[in-house]
């Protein structure tokens, strides 16, 4: 289990493209098509543009796999989904992973370098009374997509454990604070260990002696190298991540008034296209930044005030409030109006 030796290589590794590719693999073998999927979910088309170039945020990743799921008729599609993960798309940092020595090491590493991989739930891993909780909170989107991006992800995080030991998890735990779905027999078919639903969160456990477990890829010199990497990339991130944040907290002290993207680089003190290179080394723009705080805004006016959604759609910049419902729509799966019903 411990012997096995793997060949490293960081070639076109990308977690955004592995999953765009073993989606349409699953989605053709349904006898469907991603260009289906993608007029489902209403997505941009462009013939001159490929799919990852016009599935531009998170949400619309799941926007897209939730129509794959309705074309595929196949609820448990993003169970099946994860299952299909490959760590070595994560590059250098599922190299990390891959080259620890036990599983709990592995856990570790997992949650330190997280950041460098961009968009995607946040884990945190705490300790247990028998071992470890791998824990992770997905708070936007509506409860039907919060279920199918917690499907995918532990998922991903089962089947490379597995893959890691080489063993099934054995006197692991899954934890789901959603009701179960009708198709909740799939999930520990699929999963292979015990899955139990309306918990206070949602996470993994795993005992001690799973986490002691050898890593079959276990890799010393290896590990050492791709840790190092690691680092710059955290590094750099974190140094990113400061102009990003600045951004993000300029808009928001400005809603109702939204700074353009000139301006902004004006009040930071920097040019307009150094702004624009520093965001775009973070593999994000100022205009996805500013649909984040048009998010995060939206979802405070509809929970906090009495005001109507055409006074929203204002305060967010809407020239419409069909504009608005249509962003809210795209964001979250339901209409501003649908979601302040869910809060009363």
């Amino acid at each position: 289990m411990s012997g096995a030796s793997v060949e490293y290589s960081v070639a076109n590794s990308h977690p955004h493209f592995e999953f765009l590719r073993q989606l349409t693999l699953m989605v053709e073998r349904a006898g469907s098509s991603m260009e289906q999927v993608l007029a489902l979910s209403e997505l941009e088309h462009n013939p001159h543009m490929g799919i990852s170039e016009r599935v531009k945020q998170e949400s619309d990743a799941v926007i897209m796999l939730q129509s794959a799921i309705e074309l595929t008729k196949n609820p448990a599609l993003p169970l099946n989904l994860g299952r299909r993960f490959d760590v070595t798309a994560l590059g250098s940092y599922g190299f990390a992973i891959m080259s620890c020595t036990d599983l709990g090491s592995c856990m570790r590493i997992m949650k330190r370098y997280q950041t460098t991989l961009g968009a995607g739930p946040l884990w945190r891993v705490l300790d247990h009374e028998a071992g470890l909780a791998i824990r992770t909170s997905i708070a936007l989107g509506s409860p039907d997509q919060r279920r199918v991006v917690s499907e995918l992800v532990f998922s991903q995080l089962c089947s490379t454990a597995e893959f890691l030991i080489n063993d099934h998890l054995r006197g692991a735990e899954l934890q789901l604070c959603y009701t179960a779905p009708d198709y909740a027999a799939e999930y520990e078919q699929l999963l292979s260990i015990p899955v139990s639903f309306d918990q206070p969160h949602n996470q993994l456990l795993l005992p001690k002696t799973l986490l002691s477990c050898p890593v079959r890829t276990a890799n010393r010199d290896g590990h050492e190298v791709f840790l190092q990497q690691c680092e710059e990339m955290l590094r750099d991130r974190n140094k990113i991540e400061n102009t990003s944040a600045a951004v993000r907290r300029l808009l928001l002290q400005s809603a109702g008034d939204f700074p353009c993207v000139r301006q902004t680089a004006q009040r930071l003190n920097l040019s307009e296209r150094t702004l624009r290179r520093r965001l775009e080394a973070e593999t994000s723009t100022f205009r996805a930044i500013k649909e984040e705080v048009k998010n995060i805004l939206a979802l405070k006016y509809l929970a906090n005030t009495q005001l109507t959604i055409a006074e929203v759609a204002s305060l967010l910049d809407y020239t419409e409030a069909v504009n608005f419902r249509q962003a809210f729509m795209r964001w979250h799966g339901i209409t501003p109006t649908q979601y302040r019903q869910q809060r009363l």
